[in-house]
C-alpha cells in the first residue's frame, strides 16, 4: 500500500499567540519538522490549509489542499486533502501541524491496524483521536455528504464507515508515551515539547508569547 500524510494548518492558534505551525523547533519550523517526520513513513505528504492562509516554504513534493469552506473543521481539510493524494495512495493518516514529537513508527502502525477496514483511530482513555488516525481515500465522498449535511465531528464519520478503534496497548511499544496524539496548543505546553526534544525554546519566541 502507498502511504500518504496529511498534515491539518488551518486552525487559528488563538491560545498560542502565534501561528503555530511557523514556530521554531530546533533547525525547523514545526510545520517543517512535522512534513519531516511524517515523510519518514510516508510516500506523498499534503498539506490542508485555510483558504488564505498563509505557508511557510515547503520540501518540491509536497502538496497543498485548500479548504473548499471556511470554518468547517477538520473534517473539511481531511477531505480536502483526500481527494489531493495522487491515486496511487490508497489511504493516509491525518495529523495536525501542532504535534512536533510525532512518531514515524507510530504512523506505520496504524497503517498496519487499518487491516481492510476503511479507517482505524486511536481509543485513548475512552476519547478518539481523528488528527492520528487513518483514513482511505475512498472515503472522500462520504465525508462530503456528512459536509453537506452539516455533520461535522469526525466522530460522525467512524459512526458510518468501518472503523477500527486502536487501544492504547496496540501502540505504546512504538509511541511509549503515546507522544503522535499529543498537540501543543500553548506557550507552556510548546515549551514542554521543545524540552522533550532537547531544544530550548528562542528569547524572541519567548518574547513574543509572552510565557
Amino acid at each position: 500500500m502507498r502511504r500518504g500524510a496529511i498534515i491539518l494548518c488551518g486552525g487559528r492558534s488563538s491560545r498560542m499567540g502565534l501561528p503555530k505551525l511557523a514556530l521554531p523547533f530546533g533547525p525547523e519550523s514545526m510545520l517543517g519538522r512535522i512534513v519531516r517526520l511524517a515523510g519518514e513513513a510516508c510516500e506523498s505528504i499534503v498539506v490542508a490549509a485555510a483558504v488564505e492562509q498563509e505557508l511557510p516554504p515547503l520540501p518540491a513534493g509536497v502538496l497543498v489542499a485548500r479548504d473548499a469552506r471556511p470554518q468547517r473543521g477538520p473534517l473539511e481539510g481531511i477531505a480536502a486533502a483526500l481527494a489531493a493524494l495522487p491515486d496511487d495512495v490508497e489511504a493516509a493518516f491525518a495529523t495536525g501541524c501542532d504535534v512536533p514529537l510525532l512518531e514515524p513508527a507510530l504512523v506505520r502502525r496504524m497503517f498496519e491496524l487499518l487491516g481492510e477496514d476503511a479507517a482505524a483511530v486511536p481509543n485513548s482513555d475512552g476519547f478518539l483521536h481523528p488528527l492520528a488516525a487513518v483514513y482511505r481515500k475512498s472515503l472522500v465522498d462520504v465525508i462530503e455528504v456528512l459536509l453537506a449535511t452539516d455533520r461535522l465531528r469526525a466522530a460522525d464519520l467512524f459512526d458510518v464507515v468501518a472503523t477500527r478503534r486502536v487501544e492504547e496497548s496496540e501502540l505504546r511499544d512504538v509511541d511509549p508515551q503515546l507522544d503522535s496524539l499529543r498537540n501543543v496548543n500553548t506557550p507552556g505546553e510548546y515549551v514542554a515539547a521543545l524540552e522533550s526534544a532537547g531544544y530550548a525554546a528562542a528569547p524572541d519566541v519567548l518574547a513574543q508569547l509572552q510565557v
